[in-house]
């Protein structure tokens, strides 16, 4: 019985990791493929995953018809185990698990309450978007909310910017510091991948009460920058003339 049992191990082992090999690389390819790879990782590494991923392909193609050419001419299968924290197997199951799992949930994107928790503890300036990216030259009505942002860093006065024409989109949060005729509409901005995503956002005065505007409602925002004191602090303001509600954008992180 015993010598049975072992003797599947043997065979459906080696088997198992050829699996887990090419499950992962699939998944990578097949979130490059459905596009949703850019909701998990900066664009600029995008190659480091499709490479990976073919390479992962490749590799369990190649041990898959190593094994089966094994099996075909009765040659004894070389299943050696490298010292391992799990049993025999265990590993290659796990890693076979979570492939699976990668085919069967959509990575979401994020909202309104993981901003909250990861905070925006300044409404306006804690942001890490790199001051180099701002372009002097744009005008104020064509910059997205990122720009915005920007320009915030590199020009931190409000009434610099105050009567500005502003159109930006982003998506609604309901700080519980501001008022009802207040929201703040920010983005996530990913430096390397959705593990280091946090969000930026500029606080917008709304012509009636921000129940109009649930969170996590995608908003295209019309109107012009005012200078404002918006919970107890002086900073710029959208004062907003036009709110449309918009679609969540294919890719709505900001880079």
């Amino acid at each position: 019985m015993k010598n049975s049992r072992a003797k599947v191990k043997s065979i459906l082992l080696p088997w198992l990791d050829v699996a887990a090999i090419t499950a992962w690389g699939a998944v990578m390819l097949k979130y490059w493929l459905t596009e949703k790879l850019q909701l998990l990782i900066h664009p600029d590494f995008f190659w480091l995953v499709i490479s990976g991923g073919i390479g992962l392909l490749i590799i369990g193609i190649a041990k898959g018809v190593q094994l089966w050419n094994h099996r075909r001419r009765s040659e004894p299968i070389n299943n050696q185990q490298h010292i391992n924290v799990f049993p025999p197997g265990w590993s290659s199951a796990i890693l076979l698990t979570t492939a699976i799992l990668g085919f069967i949930i959509t990575p979401r994107v994020f909202a309104s309450q993981t901003a909250l928790e990861r905070g925006i503890t300044e409404l306006l300036g804690a942001t890490r978007a790199q001051p180099q990216a701002f372009r002097a030259n744009t005008r104020p009505e064509e910059r997205s909310l990122i720009d915005w942002i920007r320009t915030l860093n590199v020009y931190p006065e409000p009434d610099d910017h105050a009567g500005k024409k502003v159109k930006v989109k982003g998506f609604v949060i309901h700080p519980p510091e501001l008022d009802q005729e207040h929201l703040v509409l920010a983005r996530f901005i990913i430096t390397c991948c959705a593990a280091d995503a946090y969000p930026v956002g500029l606080p917008v005065q709304l012509p009636d009460s921000r129940d109009k505007y649930p969170p996590d409602t995608w908003l295209e925002v019309e109107g012009q920058m005012i200078t404002e004191t918006v919970a107890n602090k002086r900073q710029l303001t959208i004062q907003a003339k036009s709110l449309k509600e918009i679609p969540q954008p294919k890719n709505p992180y900001g880079f």
